[in-house]
């Protein structure tokens, strides 16, 4: 599914008025109706049930306001508190306040916290939230953040209107303070603060409305965003071999970073790749060896620190002209020798390249090095890597993560996977997919490395090289949650993750269409 800035979605709507004709009444009477059907799904019969709605001033206002008298016709209580002067209401908007105004609806402007306020809404059954939308830009104070703040003390079920109030609709953040819905209808299509963390979160479950947008409004490439929904896995081949299924060369490891190699190589095995090769400092095979049986490991020349020995570049180089993807990076450590080495691979291997970790870190020191390949090249950096690898900041990163990624990843032609809540893959081309798999017990060391070999092994299966990267940061995601679901998030190690892969390829393969629509953002 497609994902729009505020700015993108302002435009759709103005299409959608001048292009098509649909008046703006009629999309607020659509954005009514789908949320009055998410009402009933969660409550049932409305007749009889306490409402408490807030009232902004914009469209979100309206819709809320139009929301209420559905309620109301439907035999619901409703109690209507207006952030602001009702005058100032425009087309739709204030059609629908008249009318509610007119049919004798009990309406009171807000003026502050106070106890008449917290008793309406401590009566209540649910409450609508339409005090803010996706344009916020500035933290919520005054009676906007009381308002919020009775909202969230309120322990009643909280509906909220597009996105919740105080969520900023283009990065997720939250604006000083925020709702916390417990479902949020959406309209037209999802803001990336209804995607992003902490925003995802802020909607509870979220459902997306097209009320009434045809598709050619809102099904356009200019709207380069996208869930990362899964893609099917080719088929095993009945004759294949080792070499058939990919065969992975991962310049891993060094003395005391025994997990990354380990967790990158065998994680490739586990989902469906078939000959890994893992080429390491000697000391450090054995180490791996005893738990890794399944690896091909290449002893290397090694420094003083336990690190692979740059006099090893002419044998790495070698045996990669003979693999079908390169992995270099995880726990080579921070050694000068062994990152000068990391840094002049990189532009001269000839084959498919994910760079991670310590690889990344040797990249940040040139990263111009990226421009010198001429073959496909991902990166997998967390925040922080991403910051040494732009010259931002960490707080820069996250407060604009898309734009960083997608910027990076277009200015030297990579695919770059920004790791963390809610992964983005940002394409070359300008595209970025969002990932939904994956919770926050994955935030422990080693997974990335688990998401390294996921990658490898979804290209050794067949898969186009964009399509292997974003598959396989769903796979991990999805390996996770199967984790998450039998140890609880607090349990979960890499080793979870890793030995879930199995189970997720299997599902995904017997149950392609159920695991799809588990992810997927349910439309009203």
């Amino acid at each position: 599914m497609r994902i729009s800035t505020v700015e993108q979605m302002r435009q759709l709507d103005r299409n959608a008025v001048e292009r098509y004709g649909i008046k703006d009444e009629i999309l607020m009477e659509n954005a009514a109706h789908a949320l009055y059907f998410a009402i009933l799904k969660v409550m049932g019969s409305v007749r009889g049930k306490r409402f408490v709605t807030f009232a902004g001033s914009g469209n979100n206002g309206g819709d809320s306001i139009t929301l209420s008298r559905k309620l109301y016709s439907s035999g619901a209580k409703v109690k209507i508190y207006l952030m602001g002067d009702p005058s100032k209401y425009k087309g739709g908007a204030r059609i629908n306040y008249e009318i509610a105004d007119k049919i004798g609806m009990d309406i009171e402007i807000f003026m502050g916290d106070n106890a008449l306020v917290r008793a309406s809404v401590e009566a209540a059954d649910a409450i609508i939230d339409g005090i803010l939308g996706t344009g916020i830009s500035r933290n919520v104070s005054g009676k906007y953040e009381e308002a919020i703040r009775i909202i969230n003390e309120s322990s009643k079920l909280i509906f909220s209107v597009d996105i919740p109030s105080g969520v900023n609709g283009n990065t997720g953040e939250i604006m000083g303070s925020a709702v916390k819905a417990d479902y949020t209808v959406t309209f037209g299509l999802p803001k990336i603060g209804n995607i992003l963390y902490p925003g995802f979160e802020s909607c509870g479950k979220l459902y997306v409305s097209h009320i009434s947008f045809p598709p050619e409004n809102y099904d356009v490439d200019e709207i380069n965003i996208m869930t990362n929904d899964p893609i099917p896995i080719p088929p095993r081949k009945k004759d294949g071999h080792k070499g058939t299924f990919g065969d992975t060369l991962f310049i891993a490891g060094a003395k005391k970073y025994y997990g990354a190699p380990f967790f990158s190589a065998l994680s490739f095995l586990k989902a469906g790749g078939g000959y890994s090769r893992l080429a390491t400092a000697k000391s450090v095979v054995p180490f791996i060896g005893s738990e890794g049986r399944e690896i091909v490991f290449h002893p290397l020349p090694e420094t003083e620190d336990g690190s692979i020995s740059y006099i090893a570049k002419d044998e790495i180089l070698k045996i990669s002209e003979n693999v079908d993807f390169v992995v270099i990076g995880p726990g080579t450590s921070l050694n000068e020798r062994t990152q000068k080495l990391m840094l002049d691979l990189i532009p001269q291997i000839n084959k498919p390249l994910l760079v991670d970790g310590d690889g990344l870190t040797a990249l940040s020191k040139n990263v111009e090095v990226l421009k010198e390949r001429r073959e496909k090249t991902v990166l997998t950096p967390h925040p922080g890597e991403m910051a040494r690898l732009t010259g931002y900041s960490v707080k820069e990163i996250l407060k604009n993560r898309i734009e960083m990624a997608r910027n990076f990843a277009k200015d030297f032609n990579v695919i770059v996977v920004l790791k963390g809540a809610h992964t983005q893959i940002a394409m070359p081309n300008g595209n970025v997919y969002i990932n939904l798999s994956g919770n926050s017990g994955m935030a422990t060391a080693g997974s990335g490395d688990v998401l390294t070999g996921t990658i490898a092994a979804m290209y050794g299966l067949g898969l186009k090289f964009e399509d292997a990267v974003r598959m396989g940061v769903f796979i991990h995601g999805f390996a996770g949650d199967i984790a998450a679901k039998k140890y609880g998030e607090d349990g979960i190690t890499a080793r979870s993750i890793m030995n879930e892969l199995p189970e997720a390829m299997k599902m995904i393969r017997e149950d392609f269409g159920s695991v799809r629509e588990k992810y997927e953002i349910r439309v009203i």
